[in-house]
């Protein structure tokens, strides 16, 4: 193990998160869900516990938001999410915590096949559980480039990708938030999340206290200190095994992480799970673990 492995996983350890020994990284297969196509970026309903992603052709093009129902007896055959456009690629699906908000990109107002029509939408969802019908996000928080990745923090702030210029490198960690005015404030993330290579994905703990980073180098863990954010540490091969890890989803209680990675085996892109050792099971389908 590199010295970027050894100080992974003491700061994950640290926190009760250490999935940088042996056997703490073991594939999701999710039953009825897990298939031959690509699938990637979970986020779980904080309400009902239904399981967003992505699915994608094994070559990780066509993007489509998919919705998998959490039922007495699990997850069920996924099928379109109830927000899916009929044209264009979708991704990236995540909830608020209380539940009412969903963000995600979507190229829908053009019908693009290409990322570059790619923009941040946002839908709600009324008393009855009802969503109603997404908007795209305004400039600047959008831009005629492709935004990434959209994920509230606990401060206030909404954290994505983007490749508009301006930034320290390729792709770069934007974040953005409402002024006393009604106005969105955007500002790049800082040199300690970005570098002269690709940023595109920043999962912040529901604590607010770290995040994880998806970049063309692999995965991350960043430290917030009291100044801000500390430099990144790259987690070691555990994690970071065959360069294709993407679209981290956190546990609640920061003990454990979901990803998706190629894993080279003809199997296309699948979900993977790191957690230390005592870590309570997650994810997990409430309904079906009520039944048990």
């Amino acid at each position: 193990m590199d010295i970027h492995g050894v100080l992974a996983s003491a700061l994950l350890a640290a926190t009760g998160l250490a999935p940088a020994s042996g056997g703490d990284v073991v594939r999701w297969h999710v039953p009825g869900v897990s298939s031959a196509a690509w699938e990637s970026h979970p986020a779980i309903d904080p309400r009902t516990h239904d399981l967003w992603f992505v699915r994608s052709d094994s070559d990780f093009s066509g993007w489509q938001l998919m919705w998998s129902r959490c039922l007495p007896q699990g997850w069920s055959a996924p099928a379109p999410a109830p927000i899916a456009a009929n044209e264009g690629i979708e991704a990236d699906p995540w909830f608020s915590a209380d539940g009412t908000a969903l963000y995600f990109i979507s190229s829908r107002a053009s019908g693009s096949r290409q990322s570059a029509g790619l923009d941040i939408w946002f839908a709600s969802r009324d008393a009855q559980g009802d969503w109603g019908p997404p908007t795209r996000l305004p400039e600047p928080v959008n831009s005629p480039h492709a935004e990434w990745f959209p994920r509230p923090d606990a401060d206030g702030w909404l954290y994505f990708g983007s490749r508009r210029p301006g930034g320290l490198g390729n792709d770069d960690i934007w974040r953005a938030r409402r002024t006393a005015t009604g106005r969105w404030q955007v500002e790049n993330a800082g040199p300690a999340i970005n570098s002269p290579g690709a940023e595109y994905e920043f999962q912040p703990a529901a604590s607010g206290r770290w995040a994880l980073l998806a970049t063309d180098d692999g995965l991350f863990r960043v430290e917030r200190g009291a100044d801000g954010w500390k430099p990144r540490v790259r987690l070691d091969a555990t994690v970071n095994a065959t360069g294709t890890e993407i679209g981290p989803m956190l546990s609640p209680d920061g003990t454990a992480f979901a990803f998706s990675r190629d894993a080279g085996d003809g199997r296309s892109g699948e979900f993977y799970l790191a957690r230390s050792g005592n870590a309570p099971a997650w994810p997990r389908c409430a309904a079906q673990a009520s039944h048990r």
